[in-house]
């Protein structure tokens, strides 16, 4: 197969299919836009084994993603989109780099989600726009973007409810979105739902079962991770 793209987490390789791809988890991890890197065995499998479940269960409650099947335990066949260079992100919870910004405390729960948007530059360190400048750079057109929020809120709504169930606290997450190369006016749901792009809190005792292990040096990263598979297999079954 012919290699098509190389990410910090994933890579992308043509099939014979012209509206397909295989795309393939890496092990790598890395944090502060790239400062930041290590390796870990079977990091790939575990988020490709969550996101595709995660997926599944969207799918099954009307939110259209990218997902086609699991090829294996580290590749996935996709739908090919033109990925829309606006992420979202939704907070529920304050933490990471909205603490940063704001100055307000760790664990603040918002009395209802916040979006933001981010331009999706590594270069410029994916800064965060809003609709205005979304319009001016062309990025999205208002419909989209009214898109894009609904579909954000109502995957925060099922997600928030399926990791209660599984004993975790859903703090935030970013999604991506794509065009459908065969109809570029359907926009799904593309890139992953995994420990590495979402804030995730046992409900419990508060550990955190993401990627802040590895951000903040906490340890025991892929424990976490099997953690969270695990508990999503057994809330799927």
């Amino acid at each position: 197969m012919t290699p098509l793209y190389e990410g910090k987490a994933k890579r992308l390789w043509a099939t014979e299919d012209p509206f397909t791809l295989r795309m393939e988890f890496k092990n790598d991890a890395t944090a502060f836009n790239g400062e930041k890197k290590a390796s870990f065995e079977n990091k790939g499998r575990l988020n490709n084994a969550i996101s595709n479940l995660i997926y599944g269960m969207l799918e099954k409650e009307g939110v259209p993603t990218h997902f086609v099947r699991q090829i294996d335990d580290t590749n996935v066949e996709v739908r090919k989109v033109t990925i829309l260079m606006v992420e979202v992100i939704v907070r529920n919870i304050a933490a990471g780099s909205f603490c940063k910004r704001t100055g307000m405390a760790e664990g603040h729960e918002f009395s209802q989600p916040i979006i933001e948007f981010s331009y999706k530059s590594d270069e410029l360190g994916d800064p965060l726009i809003n609709d205005d400048y979304i319009r001016e750079m062309k990025l999205a057109t208002p419909e989209e973007m009214a898109h894009l929020r609904s579909a954000a809120l109502k995957v925060n709504e099922l997600l928030s409810a399926f990791f209660a169930k599984c004993g975790l606290r859903l703090v935030d997450f970013k999604l991506e979105f794509g065009r459908l190369l065969s109809d570029p006016s359907v926009i799904v749901l593309a890139d992953e739902i995994s420990p590495d792009g979402c804030r995730l809190w046992d409900l419990k005792t508060g550990e955190r079962m993401d990627k802040d292990r590895f951000r903040r040096d906490l340890g025991n990263l892929m424990e976490a991770y099997e953690e969270v598979l695990g508990r999503v297999k057994q809330n799927l079954a």
